[in-house]
């Protein structure tokens, strides 16, 4: 009814205010003496009109009954319509228009005395203001309104994009039943942290830690709980070691952010609009991640001044995330959170390289011991605790039995849980898995399970995890004979022990899948251990309760116990499983594609069927080096394994001779290929130009390449996936280069310009073209201290990696410095300028001596891995080898142009030159060249080796960056003398001998001197295995020429040949 009468007044409102306006413009043209009166009046009177008829449209539009405020405005409208009533009645009376029509408009008088029309004046315009202030606030709601909808959908657009970790918040269904403190339990401690959390002088990290099983996570859950309902929780995250996604950093700051965005809904704008501006921004390191996700999202929103409350985020078992330097990081990264209203709440064991990266971060953190607790106030806790759990127990069982089986009222007594208590103490898990074996009516009456328990009482924290596991275990064998015993458990250790190591928990049905076991067989290992094994009625994973279960089961202490798991057994047998999973059921295009040609974007799966029973080492190599060699290819369509990639592959490749019927049957004309591989692992493809450099990280995991494309990329050595693609040079690149701790990448490109980029972010951290001269290039000294960079001004400079300030300038060069390298072990620095190398000394700047010889300008530097030899390119197309001690020149190599890249081998016995598009391998030693290696289609720009000396890269103006498999010198040497490369080997019964593949012969070896005795020839292909018999008098191989040969040992004679196999069918022999 009130809105009704709003709408009529306002009608009334609105038709007189009009009237009023009318009268007076017909004043204003018949009154002169009060002119300012009259306008005042009118313009009043037209406001009122216009704020009137905006009320009544927004009255009786769309939103009409949002507007509670307008509604509520009969007092000014009542007023307002008999102000404008008392106005139209003087302005207008009944004899007026009598009058005007009789003498004219001339005749009219203003009726109103100054004092009378300023108190209209003023009833009118506050009636007015308080009609705008109050549409003002209905507008306000409208517009709050529409932003908290706007806001809604920032809300779930952005949890839409994010990927949570399953059950790692605390109200996670993986987390419902696990339990948090009773009431009267933890008081002190709850109240200390509490208050922690209060005061804004404390610090932003708070560290609960203790031993396993003291009661960390029930603790953690509690607060979760209690500052969830007080509205301080921003997130929380529990590790969970044995859970993809709960035992890393993969999804860690993407579900901290979906819960802070839950939690404080104003920061879903800034991630939202950090996802738009880079959508691949969870695909990027937990640093990057962190700081934009999670700092700037803070710091970019204003904090409420109504709600002063901190936001806490609560991260639970830190011990239980996998790396080591995931735990590093997530300290560091939330002990240099800057936004003061953030705290952080973690929990762990005190296990060494958590306390040495709290250590690190001193002075941001305050901690507490659980296991320093007074002995008195843990045994109140557990002893409520077991009370509590004891009553439940007792209800529970005497509900479900006859009378006369019914528990005593005060069972199980006073006496019996202070003994249970002392037991306990300090280990919460004590009462918690003791409960949960009292209360599993599978394993028998509470009372006959308690007699059990308190046959363990036992003093140190080793003999309590007995205590607390040893009775549920004991129970798989009890009442059973010794082959029974070991029947069961040689299926607990493969059960549970696949159990505790898996990645991800199973769910039964896959756990039965893998391990080959039938439901009820499973179910059957399983139901006795409820108490420790979490094990769902549905189809949910399986999981422990708690971790100190996996460290009873494998601590190498209690490697004699029936129960002890040895990990890399179950490791072992839990691959078997997994590979005769595949040996059964994959098959080539499993998900039926049928053309070759269809790209991997169309395919949700895909893998290729290994069959055939070949030496697995043998064919594990081949199918690395095929997968490397083609992972291009394989990657965008993987169909193409069956096509092009076998057709390509070297004939003798396993991996082709298995499949090579699939080729056969899509090519009429195979192209010819090479025999064997060559040396050459990976082709790494991306850049769009010529490459003209490369470098390894110092721990050999990370590629640098840098091209004509003025773009560097980093590589991950061992997958050859570009890392990151770093942009920024406006000119192609000519120098890369890491710091000794791989954490930086110094970049140079053909203008001068110098860049750092942090390695781990991809990240440009600093340019270092502060001078008006070109830098040329850039290396790092020991200790990633230094930056030493060669400048066209005639000078090095030397400068400090976190300091501005250039710190020191050599001068002694003649002409531009094109280049410096620095020596791997003496602290020496070489340079060049025209025709002469100079040696330096680091620490001081001084010029050791000049290398003089070259006849033209020097073009490359390179000193060898023990410091001792500097090799230098030039074109006079020479390459010399200088002794660095004394300045000798020791061997001139001769070339027919100039050598476009040059290094020396890990031993530094060899050196390794580039020209044109090959590779040779020199020995400095004779000048003799003793290797070549070819694949690149132009110029090589540059070779470089990797710390580790497993690896070469090569770049090259055909734009890509090969990776080269590094053997010894020796290997080297005899690599044109040998009959092959050894393809698989086997060792004889008695350890005397070794029988060795090569192609499509064998040779016999003595192990006490290395010494070949025989080489058995005759197989017309290639061998695929071989054996000993068990008296190791004859030998068994098998060949893709469909025969079987026994061959006898001590005279290499070919006894027998059996025939009549498929050609390329044989796989195996068995000794006889």
């Amino acid at each position: 009814m009130e809105a009704l009468g709003a709408a009529v007044n306002i009608l009334s409102a609105i038709d007189l205010s009009a009237k009023v306006g009318l009268l007076c413009l017909e004043y204003a043209k018949a009154v002169k003496n009060a002119q300012t009166e009259i306008a005042q009046l009118h313009r009043e009177a037209v406001e009122l009109e216009k704020a009137l008829t905006d009320m009544q449209s927004l009255l009786e539009g769309a939103d009409k009954e949002k507007l509670k405020s307008s509604q509520r405005l009969n007092g000014a409208l009542k007023d307002s319509v008999m102000q404008l009533q008392m106005l139209e009645k003087r302005l207008h009376p009944s004899t007026s228009r009598k009058a005007m029509s009789r003498i004219g408009l001339r005749a009219l008088k203003w009726p109103f005395e100054s004092k009378e029309i300023d108190l209209f004046i003023t009833n009118l315009r506050k009636n007015k203001d308080i009609i705008l202030l109050t549409l003002q606030v209905d507008q306000t709601a409208l517009l709050l309104e529409v932003n908290s909808t706007l806001s809604s959908l920032d809300q779930k657009w952005v949890l839409s994009r994010l990927q949570i970790a399953a059950g790692a918040s605390f109200d996670s269904q993986a987390e419902e039943h696990n339990p948090t403190c009773l009431p009267n339990t933890r008081v002190d401690l709850l109240n200390q942290i509490s208050e922690w959390v209060k005061d804004s002088k404390s610090q932003k990290l708070f560290w609960l830690n203790g031993m396993a099983g003291t009661g960390k996570s029930t603790v953690a859950r509690t607060l979760a709980q209690s500052f969830s309902q007080s509205g301080h929780l921003g997130a929380s995250f529990f590790f969970k070691r044995g859970e993809s996604d709960r035992d890393g950093l993969s999804k860690f700051v993407s579900t901290i952010c979906a819960q802070l965005v839950e939690s404080r809904p104003t920061l879903a704008l800034h991630i939202k609009a950090t996802i738009d501006s880079d959508p691949h921004v969870f695909d990027k390191t937990t640093r990057e991640q962190f700081s934009k996700m999670i700092v700037q999202a803070f710091s970019s929103t204003t904090e409420d001044p109504r709600n002063s409350n901190p936001t806490v985020i609560i991260i639970d078992a830190l011990d239980e995330c996998v790396r080591q330097e995931d735990v590093e990081l997530i300290i560091h990264l939330f002990s240099h959170l800057e936004p003061s209203r953030i705290k952080v709440f973690l929990t762990s064991r005190p296990e060494l390289h958590i306390r040495i990266s709290f250590n690190s971060v001193q002075g941001t953190y305050d901690s507490f011991t659980l296991h320093e607790i007074p002995r008195l106030t843990i045994y109140h806790d557990i002893s409520i605790f077991l009370s509590h759990e004891l009553a439940r127990i007792r209800m529970g069982y005497n509900l479900s039995v006859s009378e006369d089986r019914k528990l005593p009222p005060d069972w199980p007594g006073e006496l019996q849980v202070q003994t249970l208590t002392e037991m306990a103490v300090p280990l919460f898990i004590f009462a918690a898995t003791v409960s949960r074996f009292l209360a599993d009516r599978r394993l028998g009456s509470p009372n006959d399970q308690l007699q059990e328990v308190l046959q363990y009482q036992a003093e140190s924290r080793a003999s309590q995890l007995d205590a607390t596991y040893l009775p549920i275990l004991n129970k798989l064998v009890s009442g059973l004979w010794a082959k029974q015993k070991e029947k069961v458990i040689k299926r607990f250790r493969e059960t549970i022990g696949s159990i505790i190591i898996l990645r991800s928990p199973l769910s039964r049905s896959a756990l039965g899948r893998m391990l080959e076991l039938s439901r009820d067989v499973l179910d059957g290992q399983l139901e006795m251990l409820h108490s420790v094994l979490d094990v769902p009625p549905d189809d949910s994973p399986v999981r422990i309760f708690h971790a100190s279960f996996r460290d009873f089961l494998i601590d190498p202490e209690k490697s004699e116990s029936w129960f002890w798991i040895d990990t890399k057994q179950a490791h072992r047998y839990i691959a078997l499983r997994c590979l005769n999973l595949m040996e059964k059921n994959l098959r080539k295009d499993i998900c039926n594609i049928n053309r070759p040609g269809t790209s991997r974007l169309s395919i949700q799966q895909q893998v290729i069927n290994l069959k055939g029973n070949t030496n697995l080492a043998q064919l594990l190599q081949d199918a690395m080096r095929l997968t490397l060699a083609n992972l291009p290819i394989i990657d965008s369509h993987p169909l193409q394994l069956y096509s092009s990639v076998l057709a390509f592959a070297p004939k003798n490749s396993i991996i082709r001779q298995l499949f090579q019927r699939y080729m056969l049957e899509l090519f009429s004309l195979v192209p010819e290929t090479q025999d064997d591989w060559d040396g050459c692992l990976q082709v790494l493809e991306g850049h769009d130009n010529w490459v003209t450099c490369v470098s390894f990280s110092e721990n050999s995991k990370i590629l640098a390449s840098g091209s004509n494309d003025r773009t560097v990329r980093l590589w991950l050595v061992d997958s050859g996936q570009c890392l990151w693609e770093l942009h920024g040079h406006e000119r192609p690149i000519v120098s890369v280069t890491f710091s000794q701790d791989s954490k930086l990448l110094a970049s140079v490109s053909e203008d001068g310009d110098a860049q750092l980029w942090s390695v781990e972010s991809g990240k440009c951290i600093k340019e270092l073209n502060r001078y008006d001269d070109w830098v040329t290039s850039v290396a790092f000294s020991f200790g990633s201290r230094l930056i030493v960079s060669t400048r066209q001004d005639q000078t090095i400079r030397l400068w400090e990696t976190g300091n501005e300030g250039s710190s020191q300038a050599y001068k002694g060069h003649e002409g531009w410095v094109e280049n410096v390298v620095l020596s791997p072990q003496s602290g020496l620095a070489a340079s060049y300028s025209d025709n002469i190398v100079h040696i330096w000394r680091i620490a001081n700047g001084q010029l050791l001596r000049d290398l003089r010889g070259h006849a033209d300008r020097v073009t490359l530097v390179s000193f060898s891995r023990d410091s001792t030899l500097l090799a230098s390119s030039s074109y006079d197309k020479t390459v010399r080898v200088w002794r660095v001690d004394n300045g000798d020149c020791v061997q001139i190599l001769r070339y027919k142009a100039t050598v476009k890249a040059l290094t020396f081998f890990p031993s530094s016995r060899l050196l390794v030159t580039a020209i044109y598009s090959e590779i040779q391998v020199w020995d400095i030693a004779t000048g003799e060249c003793i290797q070549e290696l070819s694949g690149h289609r132009d110029w090589v720009t540059h070779v470089a080796f990797s710390p580790d000396s497993k690896l070469m890269a090569s770049a090259s103006e055909d734009e890509t960056v090969r990776l080269w498999q590094v053997g010894d010198d020796e290997r080297i040497r005899n690599k044109n003398s040998s009959d092959g490369s050894m393809l698989a080997w086997t060792v004889s019964t008695n350890r005397a001998l070794i029988a060795s593949v090569s192609n499509d012969h064998l040779q016999l070896w003595r192990t006490d001197n290395g010494e070949c005795t025989q080489k058995l020839k005759g197989h017309d292909d290639s061998i695929l295995s071989v054996t000993f018999s068990p008296n190791t008098r004859f030998l068994a191989s098998s060949s893709y020429d469909g025969t079987v040969r026994l061959w006898k040992v001590d005279t290499g004679e070919c006894l027998q040949t059996l025939e009549g196999h498929l050609v390329g069918r044989v796989h195996s022999t068995v000794g006889c």
